[in-house]
């Protein structure tokens, strides 16, 4: 009986659909652990459709593809250590999401999914069945147990494990980033660890899939919930780990600590990622924005210059006689700071001539809404034009705040493929900027500095489609809105416990009203980076028209 054990680790970026490419990462990897000499591979769930793959994996020949590229793998990857992999299985005609592990040419254990999340972003059990749990597997002698993903959120199929027998736990994730996702895993894990007395492998995907990124962030406890191993946060690796079997079962040399960075470079790697990975995988290459001077334009052209490059970032005033000398000025510094493309296209000329087609029907009525958004539909027909030429996809611009409440213009400053900070509150777009200027990192591909003009951080907002115009024209002040936003949709509170926070009430009221008439617009706005447990599609499902309001304030 041995009493060491290799495992190589692989926390890797998979393209959904992708899966000769998804393939050949796993076989490059294979690779890696025999020049090693490790006893086994592994992988991360779901590995070779990638993840999450959402209803394309009903189609059963997806589902085909898939399996015989795990068993061409099991047949390439015969001769050195087995390969754990992520996958699809059918087993009398039912969909199961499953682990293969592949050893000697064949596939040697399938371990299926018990426990099918059904919460957030996860709708796993309209597509897969529940299995019962799998007893433990056997690698070069090593008896080991794999609860995939949810499965380790629960205290009963490591149990169940650890009493067939199980010596290590080897946990393969689809884990979505959220604020304190780390910490949670990690306390989660400890609790698996200490119900079994077994080492525990956590081991999670990265890269960005529409909506969702997944920040690796693997880990390896010993028994007592003891860190042994802790791999990157957001960045492929591939790491190997040597257990050592003692009087009182397996433990894990102390390898690869990696910090696990604060909530604020968390968010924005993950907003860098999120649009790095929806643009790459979707095949763009640059982007093309409006920087209109305001401080949500300067943090999406920054993020953009960070994931792609500022040679493939391409920014574009677009004033109207509303626009102010300080924007066009700060517009063109921002630009300079960034080192991207800066290019005027004035939008004075269109919007006469849209005015001279409406006159005769816009005769005796008042200038209003209706005029300022022509110019924000305007811009967005521009922008959309420049996109279709020149092949660069169109970011959006339009902060979580803004995107609740319908502070934004339908089919005009709502344009766009993606929008890197459709989940961060206005207040945290503050704050964001202010971090950006202090810190920079190797991953991120803008410069050094101070890269958003610090008069455009400290500046009152304004959509400026009007003389004078204010954003707390139309608005209570962000620090309010957002503390109420955030109580009424990450919360989910009532109107009275966010009264009874010191609230004004009608001011809560208007709020909510906001809020729930916006739907609509949501419901039509570009995907963007998911940074909440509430963020506005897949976390939060609310119909475009009902008629309820919570009267629980008094109103």
């Amino acid at each position: 009986m041995a009493d060491t054990f290799r495992l190589t680790l692989a926390q890797l970026n998979p393209t959904v659909g992708a899966i000769a490419a998804n393939a050949s990462k796993a076989r490059a990897v294979w690779e890696e652990a025999r020049a090693a000499r490790a006893d086994m591979a592994a992988l991360t769930e779901m590995f070779i459709t990638g993840y999450q793959t959402q209803d394309l994996i009903q189609k059963p020949a997806f589902v085909a593809d898939a399996v015989a590229a795990i068993e061409a793998l099991a047949r390439d990857c015969a001769d050195g250590p087995a390969l754990g992999i992520g996958g699809p299985a059918l087993r009398g005609g039912r969909l199961f999401n499953a682990y293969y592990i592949l050893q000697g040419g064949q596939v040697t254990a399938t371990v299926l999914k018990h426990h099918l999340p059904n919460d957030g972003v996860f709708d796993e059990k309209r597509l897969f069945t529940p299995a019962d749990v799998h007893g433990p597997y056997v690698v070069n002698g090593v008896r080991i147990g794999t609860p995939i993903c949810e499965d380790s959120w629960h205290a009963d199929v490591a149990e169940t494990l650890a009493e067939t027998g199980a010596e290590i736990l080897l946990v393969p994730n689809g884990s979505p980033y959220h604020r304190g996702k780390p910490d949670l895993r990690l306390n989660l894990m400890v609790a698996r660890v200490v119900e079994t007395g077994l080492p525990l492998v956590y081991l999670n995907m990265t890269g960005g899939q529409d909506d969702q990124v997944f920040d690796g962030c693997s880990m390896v406890l010993n028994p007592g919930g003891h860190l042994a191993v802790q791999m990157p946060q957001f960045e492929d690796c591939v790491t190997h780990v040597d257990f050592t079997r003692g009087a009182e079962g397996w433990t894990a040399a102390r390898g690869m600590m990696a910090d696990v960075p604060p909530v604020a470079e968390a968010d924005y790697h993950a907003m860098t990622i999120g649009l790095r990975d929806y643009l790459g995988k979707s095949g763009f290459s640059k982007v093309v924005l409006g920087l209109s001077g305001g401080i949500d334009s300067a943090l999406v052209a920054t993020i953009a210059a960070d994931a792609l490059g500022p040679g493939n970032v391409h920014c574009v005033m677009l004033p109207s006689r509303f626009t102010s000398t300080h924007s066009l000025e700060d517009a063109a510094d921002c630009a300079g700071r960034l080192g991207c493309r800066l290019d005027t296209v004035p939008i004075t000329g269109p919007q006469e001539a849209v005015g001279t087609a409406l006159a005769p029907f816009f005769a005796g009525t008042e200038p209003g809404i209706t005029e300022e958004n022509i110019q924000s539909r305007l811009r967005g027909l521009l922008l959309m034009a420049l996109s279709n030429k020149f092949g660069a996809m169109l970011l959006t611009t339009g902060n979580k705040s803004e995107v609740a409440v319908g502070y934004c213009t339908i089919y005009g400053d709502m344009n766009g493929g993606y929008n890197p900070i459709k989940d961060l509150w206005k207040t945290r777009v503050f704050d964001t900027c202010r971090w950006r200027n202090a810190n920079h990192r190797p991953w991120m591909k803008g410069p050094r500095g101070a890269v958003i003009p610090p008069r455009i951080i400290e500046k009152p907002p304004s959509a400026e489609l009007r003389d004078n115009q204010k954003d707390e024209d139309s608005l209570p002040p962000y620090p309010v809105l957002d503390a109420i936003l955030e109580g009424l949709v990450e919360k989910e509170l009532s109107v009275a416990e966010i009264v009874a926070q010191g609230h004004d009430l009608a001011t809560v009221k208007r709020v909510e009203g906001l809020l729930y008439t916006s739907e609509w617009k949501r419901f039509q706005s570009a995907p963007g980076v998911r940074l909440t447990q509430k963020a506005f599609w897949l976390d939060r499902r609310y119909p475009m028209v009902m008629r309820w309001r919570d009267g629980s304030g008094g109103a």
